[in-house]
Order: C-alpha cells, then structure tokens, then sequence
C-alpha cells in the first residue's frame, strides 16, 4: 500500500530594505497574501514577525496537499502570471527563502489546531540528507512534547532543487527558551542547523481601527 501523502506546506521569508517598507506592507497585505489565503486548497494563512532571527517576515499557509502549488489556481497568481507589483517587490526584497514542504510529523495538523499560541519557533535544517530524517523527527519530540508551554510541533520535509531541506514549527503557548544541550537530541543533524528564528502573529492596524480616545 502507497505511503499517505501528509498535508502540504507554502513557507516564505523575506525582508525589504528600509526604503520599500511600507510599500512592501501595502504589496502584502492588500494582494500577495490575499490571493494565495482565497486559492483553493490552501488551508491556513498566517503572517509573522521575527523577534529573534533573520528575515524579519514569515509567512505560512497550510496546504490540503503539496500537489496545490501545481494546481490550476496557484497557477493564476504564480510565475508567469505575477502582477507586475509582485515583480517589483520581489525583486527588491533581502532575505528570500521558499520552501514547499511535505508534512512528515505528525501528518496533518494545520497551524493553530491546539489553539492559539504567543510565539512561533522556525528551525531549518539545510541540506540534510534523507538518513537524518528519523533523528530530526525524534529530536523534535524530545525537545518540545509533553511541555505545559508548548501547543504542537510539526515537522516537513521540502524538496529543493537538488537537495533537501527539514523545516521544523513549534508554536508555543508561552516563550520557552531551550535548556543547556537541548540540540545534542537531534545527533549528527545538527551540522546541518542553520535557522532557529523567533515569531509572533504580524498584525496592521489600518487607520481608523482605532477609536478616538485610545
């Protein structure tokens, strides 16, 4: 019997220079974001802020299978057919990394599943081989399960051009900084651990949101 596919994951980082920050905002919260949130098979959408780490914005969408992002309606938005703002942010932005993951651990839960959470921790695992699959997973396990302060933690694996890389998530209840030795869980893999960011939710108030008087 074929192996079940897990849910599918779109992961995006990026910062833009001082200069095109509100015209980066505008870009992402009034096109970029939507049309990927309203395209059919994607689950969850959800934008972050860095507060430990670098690039300064994430964003996450939980996909009903990888096999989406071939999808005739990723294909509207995608590519060849990116508006010509798209073109000219994307062009100018630091920090670009783009992962199209497949969910390995546990298999389908979708961000927020165990209720909300205050903080989002990103691992990254770069160019890891397949044989540190196991370890990865089970390191994972050891550091964040079972703790009051921790939601879920999911694991992926994305498929790069030529190479493999492990994406890590655990979205906690409450910061949980990591006890002395804790990488020691994943063995050999951690030679290739080059990303332990920070998150929270990123939120734009527009004007008028607030009432006079606050």
């Amino acid at each position: 019997m074929a192996e079940t596919q897990g849910k599918g994951l779109l992961l995006a980082t990026m910062e833009p220079p001082s200069s095109l920050e509100e015209e980066f905002q505008q870009w992402y919260d009034s096109e970029h974001f939507p049309e990927r949130r309203d395209t059919e098979g994607f689950l969850t959408a959800t934008r972050l802020i860095c507060l430990d780490g670098w690039p300064r914005y994430l964003a996450l969408y939980d996909l009903s299978s990888v096999d989406v992002l071939r999808g005739p309606g990723y294909a509207k938005i995608a590519g060849e057919n990116y508006s010509r703002w798209t073109g000219r942010v994307i062009s100018r932005v630091w920090g670009q990394y783009r992962a199209e993951g497949v969910q390995i651990y546990p298999g389908n839960a979708l961000l927020g599943d165990a209720g909300a959470f205050s903080r989002l921790v990103l691992w990254r695992f770069r160019s890891a081989p397949q044989s540190a699959r196991a370890a990865i997973v089970e390191g994972f396990r050891k550091i964040y399960e079972d703790r009051p302060e921790v939601a879920q933690v999911r694991v992926f694996e994305a498929k790069l051009s030529g190479s493999t890389d492990y994406i890590g998530i655990a979205e906690l209840h409450a910061p949980l900084p990591l006890v002395q030795g804790a990488v020691a869980a994943f063995g050999s893999a951690v030679r290739h651990l080059d990303m332990v960011n920070h998150y929270s939710r990123y939120e734009r108030r527009w004007p008028g949101d607030f009432p006079k008087g606050t």
